[in-house]
């Protein structure tokens, strides 16, 4: 069921890095358009071919976007978690989404269509220059990930992962997705993954406490393999 209620759209919009630089009058206008939609795990939130039409803000959950290969197999382009977002090219130019958008676990989204936002855009040109920043910032990271993808032992791209997941303060990390998704989007296999995760912590280098949770022991020394 949606929840339309102004505190809970205002903590949705006040996530999002292309907003929160805002004043709370402007947010509060910004927050005034948007409406949020729930989705249960593995629900799409779009798919390909379907009129791009929307910024989609995720509250709560996990989204993870992927394309189809010609022969069908997936390829992970990146996982979404609170105050990450999606379908901003929707903003700029009437297009059709290329990519699946589908929602990991039970997620909530807030969403903005084109037509509430674009006037916004027009009176606070600050959030088109945040849109371009993550723009860069996400064509860096695809650059970094293929670069590392292509010179880097599976093992290397493994530890460099798990350590970017780190929180200040916690040795802990929570994957945001399956071995399988993480092979995808290191370039192996899940068998190769799980390998790898068994030796790291053969090492001592990491512990596995569940599927999904793995403590660190030592960053630098796991950095360093």
């Amino acid at each position: 069921m949606p929840n339309n209620q102004p505190g809970y759209v205002h903590s949705c919009v006040s996530l999002v890095p292309i907003f929160n630089h805002l004043e709370v009058e402007q947010m509060d206008e910004i927050s005034k358009t948007a409406h949020t939609r729930h989705f249960k795990k593995g629900e799409f939130i779009y798919q390909p071919q379907e009129e791009s039409d929307s910024l989609y803000i995720v509250h709560k959950g996990w989204v993870r976007i992927y394309r189809l290969t010609e022969n069908g197999k997936e390829q992970l382009v990146r996982f979404l978690g609170p105050g990450d977002f999606t379908g901003e090219m929707a903003l700029f130019r009437s297009s059709v989404h290329d990519s699946f958008a589908e929602a990991t676990r039970d997620t909530a989204v807030c969403v903005i269509t084109k037509d509430d936002l674009q006037p916004l855009l027009a009176n606070y040109p600050a959030i088109s220059l945040k849109i371009m920043e993550e723009f860069s910032r996400r064509l860096e990271q695809s650059e970094r990930q293929t670069t590392i993808v292509a010179t880097e032992k599976v093992e290397v791209r493994l530890a460099m992962f798990l350590v970017e997941l780190m929180e200040e303060g916690s040795s802990v990390v929570n994957l945001p997705m399956s071995k399988k998704d993480l092979a995808s989007f290191l370039g192996t296999t899940p068998e190769t993954i799980s390998r790898k995760l068994g030796s790291l912590e053969d090492r001592g280098l990491i512990k596995q406490i569940s599927n999904k949770k793995i403590e660190i022991m030592d960053a630098d020394e796991l950095l360093l393999g």
